[in-house]
């Protein structure tokens, strides 16, 4: 099995070292860890609406990276800070993924960091052979 990192070497707010990879791929697998709506190391400003994009927008890229997108993603888990958020995340969260959404667990929870959400993602794509 062949395990590659993305992200390695990347810093949060007030540059500390962040102690993971934003994704790792092994054998068509790709696991992206949890996004927020982080620009140049801090959280955009915003409602919901703002950070949902911004957010997704942040797994794509990662996705990107990774040779993949958001039509491999197999799974997504979300944490949103106030479930009052719920209807608004989601329209946004639908227009991303369209008629072939993956399948989601969403919870409420404190965050981590000032954010309204957090997202992470598990994707798959067969190896070229």
């Amino acid at each position: 099995m062949s395990i590659k990192r993305y992200g390695t070497v990347q810093t949060g707010a007030g540059g500390k070292p962040l102690p993971f990879a934003r994704a790792v791929e092994a054998d068509g697998w790709l696991y992206v860890s949890g996004q927020v709506a982080m620009e140049n190391g801090e959280i955009i400003e915003g409602n919901i609406i703002a950070q949902t994009h911004k957010t997704i927008q942040n797994v794509i890229a990662i996705l990107e990276e990774a040779g993949y997108g958001l039509e491999h993603v197999v799974r997504c888990g979300v944490w949103l800070d106030d479930p009052r958020d719920f209807w608004s995340f989601n329209a946004v969260y639908q227009s991303y993924f369209g008629a072939h959404p993956p399948a989601r667990a969403c919870v409420q929870s404190s965050m981590m960091v000032d954010c309204k959400v957090e997202i992470d993602c598990v994707a798959y794509k067969p190896k070229e052979s």
